[in-house]
């Protein structure tokens, strides 16, 4: 096992037992027979149980549509790569030399899979117990910072994200009227219609401009949509 392998396992929180198991999982198929997509396969589902469960606790009055939506978030390809990134896994990797060559090492989706592969090879070197900790000690800031993330995210965002995750259509927004003035003197008014699969008939509300005007509506839509789960 060279150095850089050793400090990895220091990084992540495990020391193998049987290094094959985080030798496969650090070699990509360009390199060799022995690569990491069986891994990869367990440690996506591994992942996702986790990450699930976690929510499930951490948010006992959330509802399915926001824990899938923060789930989604946790498990995507972006937040592995990143995760990976931290840990520098990149100069642990096992690349052929088509990839070494493209940039292999820093490259998102071989990062993220790893990541995965990486889960899956703790969990066959310990048990799902051992690998839950480690996970959870990965991902301890981000889940703490997830009130704080959802705070932040407006509701068109949180509109599209939730439609995204429950693979639907992004909602439609329709100008029905404005600029319009409806007091002497007042604020000119946009009136905004939202349109979603998951309601039978468009939301409407009415904002100082037309962005506010589709965060407003949005914002209903998202209170009905969560209201349905």
């Amino acid at each position: 096992m060279s150095d850089s392998v050793r400090r990895l396992q220091l990084r992540i929180g495990h020391e193998f037992n049987n290094s094959a198991l985080l030798q496969q999982a650090l070699t990509h198929r360009s390199f060799g027979k022995e690569h990491y997509e069986r891994l990869e396969f367990l440690g996506d589902a591994l992942l996702s149980t986790i990450i699930a469960e976690q929510l499930f606790l951490q948010f006992p009055d959330g509802r399915e549509g926001r824990l899938t939506r923060l789930r989604a978030s946790l498990v995507k390809k972006e937040t592995l790569a990143e995760v990976a990134a931290e840990f520098d896994v990149g100069p642990c990797l096992n690349l052929g030399g088509g990839e070494l060559k493209s940039g292999g090492r820093k490259r998102a989706s071989i990062l993220a899979d790893t990541l995965e592969a990486v889960i899956c090879a703790i969990y066959l070197d310990s048990d799902f117990e051992t690998c839950k900790r480690i996970v959870l000690h990965w991902y301890a800031t981000r889940l703490q910072n997830l009130d704080k993330k959802d705070e932040q995210r407006d509701p068109k965002t949180q509109l599209q994200e939730i439609l995204q995750s429950r693979q639907r259509p992004l909602p439609e927004y329709r100008l029905i009227d404005g600029p319009v003035t409806h007091v002497q003197g007042g604020d000119p008014q946009f009136r905004i219609a939202c349109k979603v699969d998951e309601l039978e008939q468009e939301i409407t509300a009415e904002g100082p401009s037309r962005r506010l005007a589709e965060q407003a509506a949005a914002a209903l839509v998202l209170e009905q949509v969560n209201a349905g789960n």
